[in-house]
């Protein structure tokens, strides 16, 4: 039998060698040691929520100075700091080799540019769904509407370089001359109400409508489902396919149609059963199959809903959902979730505006789609961290600043590269950041007035009519005024 007693039992194993390791843990260990020494931060705090090894390197895939996880993580670093270069995040990768005593790569982008090309966009896919439907699972029971998960819907348009490659993929806006508009984006977008989270999107061109991008989510809603939406996507084609699976909706009446409350069942004041019947034509969003399968006639409700604040004008507006109970869900708490809607606006600024996805960078239109992913999965990661407080603490994530949360953690990110990796400095530093942010909650101004309008000026200059090269700016015409002489008295 083989003696499993060592002979020498104080002295370590290692002097007699160690085993032959394979290429993938080489390049795994690499990969950990260099987010040890300067990614800890973002690694420390984000990674729990992502899944495990979805951005481990194959193992026949050669050693590179930017394997995907690193790749993952600056690139993501990236994200975080609007108006970072390349060449800053070559630079901070120079620091992570030098700290682990390897070969520093070289100074030009060039490698890096191409290990951001090369980062699969399946991997992304996979890091988002799993990061939104973990965000869906550790949601709060408590906030759940009448047993309903709230989803509110909204869509919105990106811009990015005027290169061919993006004029071909997302053409520009037709009312602009050729090599003077930009390539623009349109995304279609589902938010939970409750956390704010963005659980999923569908891209395509300017020219697209909405309610076509629309129809390619109606899969990911499930039963019991409320989805608010404005009155772009009221239509009888999305209502009847949301009511065949079994989805509720809410959402402020088409302009063009026609207001009658004579018809119907009454249940209140402006408060009416109604039936839709199924238009003739379907239009374009739909297939002639498609349309036909719809049922022929959908029951609704319609209420009109009055807004009276003490200083403001007073305001109505009509609603169409598909809740019928007008005991279960009374016209006042109809009205008061449709006002919620307006958090789908604050969602977008934080993510465009806080988060700087309103104006993309990259020059493909491949590219282009994985910068929306990594904006996508940074905004879900801080609002990952915004839930995790607001549990910890007992506060309202409604009353969380997505800026201030954001800034706090730029701030406090280096604090994790001293830890560097020990358990109790890193969570002391976690529940000093948590409890910072905690105690710095907003205000609760309801009612206050939030037009849509800029205050500062632009600038007096004159707007590109023709591409650069051919563009003539005339002098002013002005005649310049002779300085005046003053005299000695």
């Amino acid at each position: 039998m083989p003696q499993k007693t060592p002979f020498l039992p104080g002295v370590s194993l290692l002097l007699s060698g160690r085993l032959p390791r394979s290429q993938r843990d080489q390049m795994r260990d690499q990969a950990e040691r260099l987010r040890q020494a300067s990614l800890s931060g973002l690694c420390h705090i984000f990674g729990r929520w992502l899944p495990e090894g979805v951005f481990e390197t194959g193992s026949n895939e050669r050693r590179r100075s930017y394997p995907m996880s690193i790749t993952f993580w600056a690139f993501l670093s990236q994200v975080l700091n609007p108006g970072t270069s390349c060449r800053e995040v070559v630079r901070k990768v120079q620091v992570w080799h030098r700290r682990c005593q390897q070969p520093m790569p070289s100074s030009a982008t060039g490698a890096y540019c191409q290990a951001r090309q090369r980062l699969p966009l399946e991997r992304l896919g996979q890091a988002h769904e799993a990061l939104a439907d973990r965000l869906a699972a550790e949601a709060p029971t408590e906030g759940v509407w009448k047993g309903h998960r709230l989803r509110v819907i909204d869509g919105t348009g990106l811009s990015m370089p005027d290169t061919p490659s993006n004029q071909e993929a997302f053409p520009q806006p037709t009312t602009q001359a050729q090599g003077c508009g930009f390539p623009v984006v349109k995304l279609v977008a589902v938010f939970c109400l409750q956390t704010g989270a963005l659980i999923r999107w569908v891209q395509g061109t300017l020219h697209e409508h909405e309610n076509r991008l629309f129809k390619s989510l109606f899969e990911m809603f499930k039963p019991t489902d409320v989805v608010v939406a404005d009155r772009g996507f009221c239509g009888f084609g999305q209502l009847a396919a949301l009511i065949e699976r079994e989805v509720e909706m809410l959402c402020r009446l088409h302009q063009r149609r026609r207001v009658d409350w004579r018809k119907g069942k009454r249940l209140g004041h402006k408060d009416r059963l109604i039936t839709w019947q199924r238009p003739y034509r379907q239009g374009d969003i739909f297939s002639a199959a498609e349309w036909s399968a719809l049922p022929e006639e959908i029951h609704l409700r319609m209420l009109e809903v009055r807004v009276e604040v003490k200083g403001f004008r007073t305001e109505s507006y009509v609603l169409v959902t598909t809740l019928m109970d007008s005991e279960r869900y009374t016209a006042a708490e109809l009205a008061h979730l449709y006002l919620r809607r307006w958090s789908v606006e604050v969602f977008y600024r934080d993510i465009k505006q806080t988060n700087a996805m309103d104006i993309l960078r990259c020059q493909s239109a491949e590219m282009i789609t994985k910068e929306i992913h990594l904006h996508v999965i940074a905004y879900n990661l801080i609002r990952a961290l915004m839930n995790d407080i607001a549990q910890c603490h007992q506060v309202e994530i409604q009353r969380i600043s997505f800026k201030g949360t954001l800034d706090a953690l730029r701030q406090w990110l280096p604090f994790w590269d001293q830890a560097n990796g020990r358990s109790r400095p890193d969570r002391d530093t976690r529940d000093a950041l948590y409890e910072i942010i905690a105690q710095d909650l907003l205000q609760i101004r309801p009612n206050r007035s939030e037009p849509r309008a800029l205050k500062r000026r632009p600038k007096n200059f004159r707007l590109m009519t023709k591409p650069r090269d051919q563009m003539v700016v005339e002098k002013c015409r002005k005649q310049s005024q002779k300085p005046s002489t003053a005299r000695l008295i």
